[in-house]
């Protein structure tokens, strides 16, 4: 079945990312590369306290990190894994333009 370890790790992270203003958070961040707690409510619809507690739980399990520039900080993916698991569950728009897919 594999390291144990190992799985227990994927579950923790395949139910951070199972919540879907996390996952909403997750998708703006990785597409944005970098954006700030009052952007992020703004493109997810949540308050900036709800991103605020998201973002301190997706930080403590490492999947993004912050970075200050002056009195804003700004987050970014910091797992190389859900960035790609975000391409493979929303593809980026510009990779359907031609094939008739509604976006």
């Amino acid at each position: 079945m594999g390291d144990r370890d190992a799985i227990t790790e994927w579950a923790q992270r395949f139910s951070l990312v199972a919540d879907p203003s996390r996952l909403a958070l997750l998708v703006s961040i990785h597409y944005a590369r970098e954006i700030s707690v009052t952007d992020l409510a703004a493109a997810t619809g949540m308050t900036d306290t709800a991103v605020s507690q998201a973002l301190r739980l997706l930080r403590a399990h490492g999947l993004v990190t912050a970075r200050r520039e002056g009195r804003i900080v700004r987050y970014s993916l910091a797992d190389a894994t859900v960035h790609e698991l975000i391409h493979l569950v929303r593809p980026h728009p510009e990779s359907r333009a031609g094939t008739g897919e509604r976006g």
